[in-house]
């Protein structure tokens, strides 16, 4: 009999563990809480070590139609505009390390996913199914077995299966009562995104470049979608501003007088970027103490994946390519549990994963800390940027990773 798989969250994650699992011959069935499978946000940034997986399934064409392909990586000061140091993109680390680096609406990549998933065979999409309760019976911890995994939705239907993959984010249902370790916590800093038409833009404010703007206790992020023809943009601000909106509801509306004034003294083109009419959105972020161990993604016949197993904060831009990398990983793991037994195979997935994860959520920490410098110390990054340039940028133990 073939085994049988549940996924809950039908995010990139989700859709993307489940088609992971499909193709190793499992049969998937995937529960997303809300009626209608979609995303919501703006824009994500696929590094090489992402694009080569996508690619390695198929679906490289048709991501590249959707993306844009941006020039370079640029550090400009926040405060003056100056430019700090950049690293090519395009061809030059196609050639370095063996994939492109894309840039892409969250939608579009989200969208690519889901017709992937309703294309293959053995995976069924359910949605409306809030998943309230998980539990374990039998064999939780041995070989094969006849362990069973339980679930229950929220409109009382109970299904089992011989695993199951909580995919479901950062306030995840599945990590909740599968680790008790209480709810993520807020970073200090919120997100003000909003994507812009880059033709109804100045020709001085356009750009096809990921540049990072770097201010005292703040930073800005702006890079081309769709092919060049929208600019993402997102503001990042420490402090009091938007702290005391829900964390757990991530997309709220913003008002832009409230980014004005959190920005301080930024540089005239940030400022216009700003004061350009949008729709602005408001995201708390939130993130957890990087991973310790293994044992924070799997026990028994459960297993955690994407921001449900290592959120992280959004300052290596590897959120949603961690997630795929997961799934990456995962599939081949399923692949031996007839051999190994369902316990010991995501037991395997997640001693090839969380010292990764942990690492890039570290590295994520760092950043923010670096990009929100003041003083003695913001100078002295600065000069290091100024001198070193591209060496500081490149990330060749991400982005050259073979998983």
């Amino acid at each position: 009999m073939q085994e049988q798989l549940l996924v809950t969250g039908a995010g990139i994650g989700g859709l993307a563990a489940a088609w992971a699992a499909a193709r190793h011959s499992w049969q998937v069935r995937v529960y997303e809480q809300t009626p209608v499978f979609g995303e919501i946000g703006a824009g994500i940034q696929l590094g090489p070590n992402v694009t080569r997986i996508l690619s390695s399934w198929g679906m490289g064409d048709a991501l590249a139609a959707v993306a844009a392909r941006p020039d370079r990586l640029m550090a400009r000061d926040a405060l003056t505009g100056a430019e700090l140091a950049s690293m090519p993109l395009g061809n030059e680390i196609s050639a370095r390390h063996g994939s492109p680096y894309f840039t892409v609406h969250r939608a579009d990549l989200h969208a690519l996913l889901l017709d992937a998933v309703r294309g293959m065979d053995g995976i069924s999409l359910h949605p409306a199914g809030r998943i309230v309760e998980v539990r374990e019976t039998a064999d939780a911890t041995g070989g094969g077995g006849s362990g069973v995994v339980h679930v229950r939705t929220a409109s009382d239907l109970e299904v089992e299966a011989d695993a199951l993959v909580g995919a479901d984010g950062i306030w995840s249902t599945v990590r909740a009562q599968l680790l008790g370790d209480g709810p993520a916590e807020p970073s200090g800093h919120v997100a003000y995104r909003a994507v812009l038409p880059q033709s109804a833009l100045p020709e001085r404010l356009r750009s096809q470049s990921v540049t990072a703007w770097l201010g005292p206790r703040l930073h800005a992020v702006t890079y081309p979608l769709r092919g060049g023809e929208l600019l993402n943009l997102v503001f990042f601000v420490e402090g009091r501003a938007g702290q005391d909106t829900d964390a757990q509801t991530w997309d709220h509306a913003a008002v832009a007088a409230d980014l004005q004034a959190a920005m301080g003294h930024v540089c005239t083109p940030l400022r216009e970027l700003a004061q350009v009419e949008a729709e602005w959105r408001l995201w708390v972020i939130s993130d957890r103490e990087p991973l310790s161990s293994a044992n924070q993604m799997a026990r028994g016949r459960i297993a955690l994946l994407g921001d449900a197993a290592h959120p992280m904060r959004p300052y290596v831009a590897q959120g949603a390519g961690m997630a795929i990398e997961d799934a990456q990983v995962l599939g081949p793991s399923l692949a031996l549990a007839g051999e190994i037994g369902v316990p010991s195979a995501l037991s395997r997935y997640a001693n090839l994963r969380w010292q990764r994860a942990a690492r890039v959520q570290a590295r994520s920490r760092r950043n923010g800390r670096i990009f929100h410098l003041d003083g003695p110390m913001r100078h002295a990054r600065d000069v290091s940027l100024r001198l070193f340039g591209a060496r500081l940028m490149d990330i060749p133990w991400l982005y050259g990773a073979r998983l």
